[in-house]
């Protein structure tokens, strides 16, 4: 069977997450994001990583993030959530998060993260086993564009 590439979920923003103008908060887009990967990874590879963090010591953590919020979620909103490895090394992961509205005709925000591979058992970086190399190799889908910002205006409707 052949691997998405670009995974997919919906989500509906709530209310305990927006603002008193009724668009999700700024810092509760991460949440969403990262929660939908997780989702993703699950249902798509079949990678529980907290089954791997229970059963062998290992897992991920959040190394950076880089978010550009292009139009605001509204409250009870029903957005769509895409997300793809965009390029992996022996112990990190480059993961590029898109949220749409629910027809992903305008694209919300976009973000890049990067996750550190770690032995939760000896407190420090990990490299990536051969099993998971071999499913990053099968699933990773590069951006043309070399940086974050390159990658926005990719996004941006351009002005002429």
């Amino acid at each position: 069977m052949k691997l998405l590439k670009v995974v997919k979920t919906k989500a509906k923003i709530r209310f305990q997450d927006c603002d008193p103008f009724n668009h999700l908060n700024n810092a509760s887009y991460i949440n969403y994001m990262i929660n939908a990967r997780e989702d993703q990874i699950e249902k798509y590879y079949d990678l529980d990583i907290f089954k791997l963090a229970k059963t062998k010591g290992i897992s991920w953590v959040v190394g950076t993030n880089q978010i550009a919020y292009l139009k605001p979620a509204l409250l009870m909103e029903e957005v769509c959530i895409d997300s793809q490895l965009i390029r992996f090394s022996e112990n990190q992961l480059h993961v590029e998060i898109r949220m749409w509205n629910h027809n992903k005709t305008e694209l919300k925000a976009v973000m890049w993260s990067t996750f550190v591979h770690f032995n939760l058992l000896k407190q420090k970086r990990w490299n990536h086993s051969p099993e998971l190399i071999e499913l990053f190799q099968n699933i990773v889908s590069p951006v043309s564009e070399n940086s974050f910002e390159q990658r926005i205006l990719h996004f941006k409707p351009q002005k002429v």
